[in-house]
């Protein structure tokens, strides 16, 4: 596996050997290491020193189901500190299928030039003018990067947010059907991409270069077992296919922790009218699809198409944060509507989340009423032309905040909440709080082990148990994010061998013995290196604190409120 490194300063391409510190490594662990390695944690996340690292998980390229995830990694506009943002999709299995490790992107393109990186079916790699694709919209600039290229190509881009280097531009890529709607949204890390002045990476899916695995036979049995596992279980085999991830819609808001109105309410009248049942009616009654392949890879198919009325596509895939996003944490009940912002989101290059929470924001300080979809629509549309209230939602909430001098802001280090109140999942209020990444639910996804209803043994309205709890499950997740196993696929993980299936397979790829301690300390090697950089970027524990909302605001309908202490929190990675 190789490292491709482009510098946009003097429009360098070379490839590199993968350096022993980086052997075995992959997606996550590799842009954590490589950016604590090699930028500057002080460093302008907009300037010339910062770094953007593009790296398909550890498994990518091969046999194993669900595998199509690239970490995307730099120094973050929004934080301030270490980011690493994940995306499925074509682009991760394609670059792996190339050889690739990673591809680091380094320098700053001269003034008003664009570029973009192009690999082709046998690994040769350019960098091209993208000048015309300057102002594009996402699908526009996949439509003209694809009639320049061919189909058979992979795209990843960024939209006019990027371009304005807006704190919640995302990084866009495209699904098996070519449509830019997959997202690394988190962090801003489209600004970085758009201050170096790339607009795309364009990459062959006809790569064939096989994947380094030492011990065939033992990978691919443990692959067919995996995937079994996968197939078998009820929530992965059945409901995501059925309904997606709005699944989730129904039983978070019946736990009351599906923030509302800003999180001002942990219930939301209007969940039956977005859940995942309601969606997954509408969208058969229209023709459109319940159960789409989105993803190189994937069994589950837990994608959607949503159409209009008339059978138009609107958007693929909605998925339960942007349904919480741009539903019930602004007062929205109309699924059209956030089927709408949710394509807006895609085509300009933003974060569902965190625009979300801007908006959210913006309307608790009274500058729409909560359930105004027509001024969500107006303001998303706005981000692209650039306006000054554009230019605000599309920097994110805190911004949004410190504009409407108003003090109801609910992010940690800047990013804004995800779709679970932590005040009734008190393990979600560690996770939001101390995760290197800021408020982020895939760094720690505790909501099933602080419900009953999901399984859980711990109460997730008590702070007993909770640190141990995040703990873990970052470490653990830090693992996950490094081999590039999807989220959702982590139900192969309950099957009979369990992690046993997942110790295998690393152990057959690097061709030795690979243990859970081994795995453990994965995930701790990952957290360090981040944390490290945090600390040299200036953070502090102080940075580890939920917003006061969370903690002396009691929340309808359990009215509870965060209660790990300080001092808990500042225990977490006592490693």
């Amino acid at each position: 596996m190789k490292f491709l490194r482009v510098n946009l300063t003097n429009q360098k391409v070379v490839w590199e050997d993968c350096q022993e510190i980086y052997q075995g490594l992959g997606g996550r662990a590799l842009t954590s290491i490589v950016v604590s390695n090699e930028v500057p944690a002080p460093s302008d996340a907009l300037g010339i020193d910062n770094k953007l690292v593009f790296a398909p998980g550890y498994f990518a390229g091969t046999t194993l189901v669900n595998t199509s995830r690239l970490s995307v990694g730099a120094k973050s506009p929004l934080t301030g500190g270490i980011k690493e943002s994940n995306v499925g999709g074509t682009v991760a299995f394609s670059l792996a299928r190339l050889g690739i490790a990673a591809i680091v992107v380094e320098g700053k393109a001269p003034e008003g030039r664009w570029f973009l990186i192009h690999i082709d079916k046998t690994g040769v790699a350019s960098l091209d003018s993208a000048d015309d694709l300057k102002t594009l919209r996402t699908y526009a600039c996949v439509e003209k990067t694809q009639k320049r290229y061919g189909q058979d190509t992979s795209v990843t881009c960024i939209g006019p947010a990027g371009e304005m280097q807006l704190l919640s531009a995302s990084i866009q890529s495209t699904d098996l059907d070519g449509r830019p709607c997959r997202a690394a949204g988190r962090g801003g890390l489209g600004a970085v991409m758009g201050g170096k002045g790339l607009k795309a990476l364009v990459v062959s899916t006809r790569g064939k270069v096989p994947p380094e695995i030492v011990k065939q036979d033992e990978f691919k049995a443990a692959a067919k077992a995996y995937a079994q596992a996968v197939l078998a279980d009820e929530f992965s085999g059945e409901l995501l296919p059925k309904f997606g991830s709005a699944v989730l819609v129904e039983p978070i808001n019946a736990a009351g922790a599906f923030p509302t109105n800003n999180a001002r309410m942990g219930q939301f009248t209007g969940a039956e009218k977005i859940s995942g049942e309601t969606m997954a009616a509408t969208i058969e009654a229209r023709g459109g699809k319940t159960t789409h392949k989105g993803c190189s890879q994937c069994v589950i198919n837990c994608s959607n198409e949503y159409v209009t009325e008339s059978g138009d596509y609107v958007t693929s895939s909605l998925e339960y944060e942007t349904i919480w996003a741009m539903g019930g944490m602004i007062g929205n009940d109309d699924l059209d509507a956030i089927a709408r912002l949710d394509f807006l989101c895609d085509d300009i290059g933003i974060d569902t989340i965190n625009t979300g929470n801007a908006l959210a924001v913006a309307f608790d300080a009274g500058y729409a009423e909560f359930g105004d979809s027509a001024a969500a629509i107006r303001l998303v549309e706005e981000v692209a032309t650039g306006t000054d209230m554009g230019t605000l939602i599309g920097n994110g909430p805190a911004a949004v905040g410190k504009h409407f001098k108003h003090d109801r802001v609910p992010t940690v280090k800047n990013q804004g909440m995800a779709a679970y109140d932590p005040r009734p999942l008190q393990g979600m209020a560690v996770t939001y709080a101390t995760s290197p990444m800021g408020m982020d639910h895939t760094a720690g996804w505790v909501v099933d082990k602080n419900l009953e209803a999901f399984g859980g043994t711990v109460d997730g309205r008590k702070p007993d148990g909770q640190v141990e709890l995040s703990r873990n499950t970052q470490i653990h997740m830090a693992a996950v994010d490094t081999v590039g196993i999807c989220d959702f696929a982590q139900s192969g993980l309950a099957g009979e061998q369990g992690m046993g299936t997942v110790y295998t397979m690393m152990g057959a790829k690097l061709g030795k013995d690979f243990s859970g301690d081994d795995w453990t300390k994965l995930g701790i090697r990952v957290i360090k290196a981040e944390l490290e950089f945090n600390r040299r970027a200036g953070f502090t524990n102080a940075d580890d604190r939920l917003p006061a909302m969370f903690y002396n605001e009691p929340l309808p309908p359990y009215n509870v409120v965060v209660q790990v202490s300080d001092e808990d929190m500042d225990s977490t990675f006592d490693f």
